[in-house]
């Protein structure tokens, strides 16, 4: 094995190049700053937010990131790496994330990956000529009840067969979901009051920007 050497000391990003972010992102972001102990607790989300309004988190956007969050860019490089749903680089419009669990290979997950390789004419982690697919596969995609399964950017699709490929790729609406999406990532509203007291009008950080959240359970924990 041969491990490939990075020049932490080399400049990745133009200092006078223009801002990524947008101040409508950052205010976002900046949203969050109340429901934490530190800034640096608002890494994640701050991802979140990102990747959401600009499709990948890239390295100019991680050092406006950390300047935000007063850290090192280090940590937020260190940080985003360990996670393999946020992209560095661009992606298609739609991500299809195979399953590669034991429960899935055995149902024959395998073939499945292939068959999608062979019509988007693709590898792991490439992505189409038309930027319309990416591919990737996951160690467990939490559904091993119903595998092989797919997940096409939020939406989970179960008990996939080789033949089901082409009439999945074909759908337009492959990664609508029927639920309602999570407010999560939006800012919480910021209330005004009059000087009697009462409450004047609702503000809501970031408004136009679109919320995101790809598990359930995070829209019940808000």
């Amino acid at each position: 094995m041969a491990w490939v050497t990075l020049n932490r000391n080399e400049q990745i990003c133009d200092p006078d190049a223009a801002p990524v972010l947008s101040e409508a992102v950052r205010a976002k972001i900046r949203s969050f700053f109340d429901r934490y102990d530190t800034k640096r607790a608002v890494l994640l989300p701050a991802f979140h937010i990102v990747q959401n309004a600009l499709g990948y988190v890239s390295f100019p956007a991680m050092v406006e990131i950390a300047d935000l969050l007063e850290i090192h860019p280090s940590e937020v490089l260190d940080t985003i790496s360990f996670y393999t749903h946020f992209w560095t680089h661009p992606k298609g419009e739609k991500v299809i994330t195979a399953c590669r669990s034991i429960s899935c290979e055995v149902m024959g997950g395998a073939v499945v990956l292939e068959e999608l390789k062979n019509r988007l004419g693709i590898g792991e982690h490439e992505t189409t000529p038309d930027g319309k697919y990416s591919l990737v596969t996951e160690e467990c995609l939490a559904c091993c009840d119903y595998g092989p399964c797919l997940l096409i950017n939020e939406k989970l699709h179960q008990r996939v067969k080789p033949e089901d490929v082409g009439s999945i790729l074909a759908d337009e609406n492959n990664d609508t979901l029927s639920l309602e999406r999570s407010d999560l990532f939006d800012a919480p509203p910021d209330k005004k009051t009059s000087n009697s007291g009462a409450e004047e009008e609702t503000v809501v950080v970031g408004a136009g920007l679109s919320s995101t959240s790809d598990v359930q359970e995070m829209k019940e924990s808000d």
